[in-house]
């Protein structure tokens, strides 16, 4: 059985999560950062030097942190029945394209916004931090609405662990962004991830904080 630590709130722990639930994997989760603290614990840093999470560990005692690497891994090891992996070459490489793009461009430009709108008292926040990261997220999705405008998912035609990445940050663009721009192909490609139990159950149902 494979052991997740990091709490529910965090968006990194949602993908780890949100893989295991689409593979159906048997699991324990452990709540550490945040509140839960842990995080700095010797023991704790000596799975993951970075003291933070997620964190993977499996039984033999090999242990993984990054959480699109975290995915990656547990769909190339456990996806038998091609639930979240693209068999495809080209199709991994899109996939993997999108999930490093959530990291390097859009999760930067929403960050700020999410901690200034959800963790920063209302007399302390900086309209011009939230108006300048706003602007840089709108236009991080709109990229994303223009891929999205040419196939039904992030790599393809089907589901895979490309959107889940881009589904956790999308996620929190449209709870954390109400004054936005219409776009369409986004606004189809999140409702197709509703459907989905493992999304509804790991992402959407947890309250940002």
């Amino acid at each position: 059985m494979i052991t997740i630590w990091g709490r529910t709130n965090s968006i990194n722990v949602q993908k780890v999560m949100w893989a295991v639930g689409e593979m159906k994997l048997e699991h324990t989760r452990h709540d550490a950062g945040g509140a839960f603290g842990k995080t700095k614990d010797a023991a704790y840093l000596a799975m993951n030097p970075n003291s933070l999470v997620p964190t993977l560990v499996e039984e033999d005692g090999f242990t993984l942190w990054e959480s699109n690497s975290i995915v990656r891994y547990l769909a190339g090891k456990y996806d038998k029945a091609g639930a979240i992996e693209p068999k495809d070459a080209k199709a991994r490489a899109l996939a993997s394209q999108w999930m490093d793009w959530q990291l390097s461009v859009a999760n930067p430009a929403i960050t700020p916004v999410f901690w200034q709108l959800i963790r920063t008292p209302v007399d302390q926040r900086d309209p011009k931090v939230i108006e300048l990261h706003t602007q840089k997220t709108i236009d991080a999705m709109a990229m994303l609405e223009a891929r999205l405008g040419k196939t039904a998912y992030i790599a393809g035609d089907t589901f895979c662990y490309g959107d889940i990445p881009v589904g956790c940050v999308c996620n929190r663009y449209v709870k954390l962004i109400k004054e936005r721009p219409a776009m369409p192909n986004l606004d189809r490609w999140l409702k197709s991830l509703l459907t989905r139990p493992a999304f509804k159950d790991h992402v959407d149902a947890i309250a940002l904080t």
